[in-house]
């Protein structure tokens, strides 16, 4: 058969409608499904981070919450605030002239709490997040990863100084009251509250890594515990060993092991304060520093860490 010639392609007809190019990659596409605009100010994202560190703290408190989720941080507060209220009723009994416990030691010696606060609070920040895969909600436009982890460990950390706070100031008052002198009481009222800054941001610090890579709360709650306690434990039995074994350096430095040493060991070498544990200190401004310095790395590190995690966290 003789070969035929192609038949050209017809465009469209005179009437047809002309296909509109698609979007290019990269190209945001707005669909307008019917839900009414908002012309409003947008608040952009430092407002956003602000009401997220808001949210964390009143959760922390149960606040907005049901009321099993206030039963176990209002417990534990109640615990932490009872003993000022005893010592002063025993200043005014007994006639005495000076807290049997002093400011900078307070936290100290009520670290078990302390401990235990943080453990309920530090999973509740993050883990249920985690678990319920709602960060691609969170990290949408315009908050960052950066700023999600450092709105969380604020609210961690600011919720943790404002109880141990209230306790030194109801020591304060019933100080006070009880009409001991007014100026040291101030001076070491001024200083428990750094320590227990200090201690807030360490303590929230190292709890929020436990929790980041713990889903499950009560997991979470566990593991933090234990880390705690071990910590504490750990830096007991290596001193112990360091001092039978004549190593007086090595027994100075080993106690920072646990944080509430560590703070403890600031408290004593920059504040003047006594030591809230049967502990040797490293002498001199040195070892203040040092231990500041120790404090410094441990926070940045496990920042460094939060970050890092969530950065694969959330992908979508």
């Amino acid at each position: 058969m003789p070969a035929t010639d192609p038949v050209p392609a017809r465009g469209p007809g005179p009437g047809a409608p002309v296909p509109s190019p698609g979007p290019t990659p990269g190209d945001d596409v707005i669909h307008d499904i019917g839900f009414r605009h908002y012309d409003g100010e947008r608040l952009g994202r430092g407002w956003v981070a602000r009401s997220l560190l808001v949210e964390t703290v009143r959760g922390i408190f149960g606040l907005g919450r049901p009321a099993r989720s206030k039963a176990m941080p209002w417990s534990l507060i109640g615990i932490l605030l009872v003993p000022p209220l005893i010592m002063a009723l025993s200043i005014l009994l007994t006639g005495a002239e000076e807290l049997p416990t002093s400011y900078t030691q307070y936290p100290n010696a009520l670290s078990i709490v302390v401990s235990l606060f943080v453990a309920g609070a530090a999973p509740y920040c993050v883990s249920r997040d985690l678990r319920h895969g709602v960060m691609p909600l969170y990290l949408s436009r315009p908050m960052m990863r950066t700023d999600y982890v450092l709105a969380k460990f604020a609210g961690l950390a600011l919720s943790v100084f404002g109880v141990l706070a209230l306790a030194q100031t109801l020591l304060l008052v019933g100080a006070l009251l009880a009409k001991l002198s007014v100026g040291p009481q101030v001076v070491g009222w001024l200083g428990g509250l750094l320590v227990s800054a200090v201690l807030a941001v360490l303590l929230s610090a190292l709890t929020l890594v436990v929790a980041a890579f713990t889903p499950r709360r009560g997991l979470g709650v566990a593991a933090i515990i234990t880390i705690l306690v071990v910590l504490s434990g750990v830096a007991e039995m290596l001193t112990a060993v360091a001092r039978d074994r004549g190593l007086t350096t090595a027994a100075q430095y080993l106690p920072a092991l646990d944080p509430f040493n560590l703070v403890d060991g600031i408290a004593v070498r920059l504040l003047g304060a006594d030591s809230a544990r049967a502990h040797d200190v490293p002498p001199g401004i040195l070892g203040g520093l040092t231990f500041v310095l120790v404090t410094a790395a441990v926070v940045a590190g496990c920042l460094g860490l939060l970050i890092r995690r969530y950065r694969k966290v959330g992908v979508v």
